[in-house]
């Protein structure tokens, strides 16, 4: 790698999933060269568990081979933050907020961490002094020149929220957003079933951790929502609709969307996808779960760590499907009976379910 190059290691991992679009607007602005991790495989998910305690959750585990990846690619400045609070009183859980000691214990390699703390709960922690405490790495202090790159980052960010809250795939709109340009698709296709996917986006993104559950949904026939097609605004709406006050920073991915989700008519069942050992996952589920009975809302809870098996994983999704399938067409028989329409019938086609050899 030629010295004369400025560049950065980002792990595709955890925070990676929100933060890419700002990074690469602001990053490429400052002409900071991006080295992103390759995307996670068996090997990945490997290489971190080898070097942390078994209980550790499957996206650290996940985070921690990123890492390795890019040190193995050649990285010697790798971008590790701490994001303490995304709000005041408004915090992130503790294994996210301290990632840079974790990283620095386990992994005993040497490169330089650039790590930059953000925390809106504390003083003197906010956006900018985040930002320039990741540019001061490469001997860039200039508040003017930093704050403009800002607004590259915010405007490859809020492009490709344009495109994922219009129902665009995450790959899709992240390659858009990352070449400039805003691509609306036009949702011709009708399902005849819609599910919403509640969770993170480091467990529904990364295509290894969520065993490409998308890609599973839409050869079933279904249509497939997600927090990312959501603002701020109704995730925190959704908060509201479970009776709940914003505590963790990651909440509005959660109890949020479900909220939103919820009480939306058109969304006939939910499916939670959670990472075994989450702490403040398993509290929003248990609140999920008991809304979901209130609103008559079918709900499937995933969990998923190392171990997880896919043949388990696909078979469970299809009983839940076959099963909305079924409560649907039981509604629409019903609702055909009320309005004396006897000599109507409907039948859906329910031979979605993929052969497996």
């Amino acid at each position: 790698m030629s010295s004369s190059k400025m560049v950065i290691g980002i792990p595709r991992a955890m925070s990676f999933y929100h933060n890419f679009p700002f990074y690469f607007g602001f990053f490429s602005d400052l002409g900071i060269q991006i080295m992103l991790s390759d995307i996670t495989t068996k090997q990945t998910l490997s290489n971190g568990s080898a070097l942390v305690v078994t209980e550790t959750c499957l996206p650290v585990k996940i985070y921690i081979g990123h890492i390795l990846n890019l040190l193995d690619k050649g990285a010697d400045k790798i971008l590790i933050p701490s994001i303490q609070s995304i709000a005041h009183k408004v915090y992130n859980c503790s294994k996210i907020r301290g990632l840079p000691d974790l990283v620095r214990n386990v992994v005993k390699r040497d490169f330089t961490m650039v790590e930059a703390t953000f925390d809106k709960s504390e003083k003197n922690q906010g956006f900018y002094q985040f930002l320039g405490e990741i540019t001061k790495h490469f001997g860039i202090t200039d508040e003017k020149r930093i704050k403009k790159a800002s607004k590259a980052g915010w405007r490859t960010h809020n492009n490709f929220h344009i495109m994922s809250k219009s129902g665009m795939s995450y790959e899709k709109a992240i390659n858009y957003a990352i070449q400039g340009k805003v691509f609306i698709e036009n949702q011709t296709k009708e399902y005849p079933i819609s599910v919403a996917v509640i969770s993170h986006g480091y467990n529904i993104c990364d295509e290894r951790a969520s065993m490409k559950i998308f890609d599973k949904l839409e050869k079933m026939d279904v249509r497939t929502f997600s927090p990312l097609q959501l603002s701020n605004e109704q995730m925190t709406d959704g908060i509201k609709t479970l009776g709940q006050e914003l505590y963790w920073a990651n909440e509005y991915e959660m109890t949020g969307a479900a909220g939103h989700y919820l009480k939306d008519n058109k969304i006939d069942g939910l499916i939670t996808v959670t990472a075994f050992g989450c702490g403040p996952d398993s509290l929003m589920i248990e609140r999920i779960t008991r809304k979901a009975k209130r609103f008559n809302k079918p709900l499937l809870n995933l969990t998923i760590d190392e171990q997880t098996g896919e043949a388990g994983f696909i078979t469970r999704i299809e009983a839940f499907i076959d099963m909305l399938y079924r409560k649907k067409r039981a509604n629409i028989l019903h609702q055909i009976s009320i309005n004396g329409q006897t000599k109507s019938e409907y039948i859906p086609n329910t031979n979605f379910i993929e052969t497996r050899q």
